[in-house]
């Protein structure tokens, strides 16, 4: 049986990402998407819906109101960019609580929640055969939030990132984007293979990095320091790119 999915999230390309990830989970089947929580109140008072994938974030009726205002609701999984909800969340009986942007391996983490608690069983869900993924394949972006917008960023375009407390600074090949995110969140996000933490405020792509000068990492011109307990493995990762002709 197919968990009949409902989507609800007031920015559009937030909606077509979840709807491209549920289409992936052969255990989901989308059957309707709501742009804000009024929508998604009375689409919800017809029933018939396993599971919620809901936004907090939204004019009128936010994700928090409507979840408190059903008496019967369906699994809900939060999708937001904010951290500051996670407790109340949890409070009110949520599966889980996704961080935008939402690696798809962490999608089918929580979806495998609900899943098994449906069952009753700890039975891993299965991707669509038509776009299964193997051992191999690694994501080659991911979305971020910037003010009202969801922003692709490829990650070979990414030169370095940089934290601002709360917030990082993505550099890219195209210009920076400030998202709400912690450099440990967008750490678990980026493929180690490509991206190495060199300083708690920096993290860098190894193919970008252009010289060493006295214990910094040049990238794109910007002198990016390497903090002592981030020295050991670094320099050999960054060898590992190209040929070491240095005698």
């Amino acid at each position: 049986m197919k968990l009949k999915t409902l989507i609800v999230d007031d920015e559009p390309l937030a909606l077509d990402v979840l709807e491209t990830f549920i289409e992936r989970i052969d255990s989901l089947e989308l059957v309707g998407r709501c742009e804000n929580g009024i929508q998604a109140f009375n689409y919800l008072k017809k029933g018939d819906i396993d599971l919620l994938f809901l936004d907090i974030e939204m004019p009128t009726l936010d994700g928090m109101e409507l979840l408190k205002s059903l008496h019967n609701p369906p699994k809900v999984i939060i999708t937001t960019a904010y951290r500051d909800y996670a407790v109340e969340s949890f409070e009110l009986s949520v599966v889980d609580y996704l961080l935008k942007p939402i690696p798809f391996q962490r999608f089918v983490k929580a979806v495998n929640k609900v899943v098994s608690k449906e069952n009753d069983v700890n039975q891993p869900i299965t991707i669509s055969s038509s776009v299964q993924l193997n051992t191999n394949e690694r994501p080659e972006a991911m979305f971020i939030k910037v003010d009202k917008r969801i922003v692709k960023i490829n990650f070979s375009d990414i030169l370095f990132i940089e934290s601002l407390k709360d917030y990082i600074r993505i550099h890219t090949l195209t210009g920076t984007f400030v998202t709400y995110q912690t450099m440990n969140g967008i750490g678990d996000i980026l493929p180690a293979e490509q991206f190495a933490r060199i300083h708690k405020s920096f993290i860098v792509s190894i193919a970008k990095v252009t010289s060493i000068e006295a214990g910094d990492l040049i990238v794109s011109g910007k002198s990016l320091p390497v903090g002592r307990s981030f020295r050991d493995g670094i320099l050999e990762k960054i060898y590992k790119t190209g040929v070491l002709a240095v005698k």
